[in-house]
């Protein structure tokens, strides 16, 4: 059984780095390949994933802990931090925050979230 702090690290360390990766994309003042699709598409991608490593966490990583409580959690950290990026966004140069990704990634969290848990559903019921 692994201590206390190693399991916080095993659940919660993913969705760390993830975060941290999302910083420094948005640090970028171009992004490349970024005119390859459409804004909304990569916001809603980019938080998805975030959400679903999220949920990872707020179920204790088990499908058994994919719950309501688990998937408000893990919405409702990724699109704060969809916020708090497009804060960051606005203090880099050639970049600007709009209240649009913030929809997008509050969305992509949210179809994310709604894939994980029909998952979570399948692989219980088998």
């Amino acid at each position: 059984m692994p201590s206390a702090l190693t399991r916080l690290l095993l659940l919660w360390g993913p969705v760390v780095l993830y975060m941290a990766a999302l910083f420094i994309l948005s640090s970028q003042p171009v992004l490349p390949g970024a005119s390859l699709t459409p804004d909304w598409t990569q916001h809603g991608a980019a938080y998805a994933g975030l959400a679903v490593v999220t949920l990872r966490a707020t179920a204790g990583g088990r499908w058994s802990g994919v719950g309501a409580g688990a998937l408000l959690a893990a919405w409702v950290i990724a699109a704060l931090y969809g916020v708090s990026d497009e804060v960051h966004q606005s203090f880099v140069p050639e970049r600007m925050a709009d209240v649009r990704d913030i929809v997008a990634d509050a969305v992509g969290a949210a179809l994310g979230l709604g894939a994980a848990w029909a998952w979570s559903i399948i692989r219980r019921s088998s």
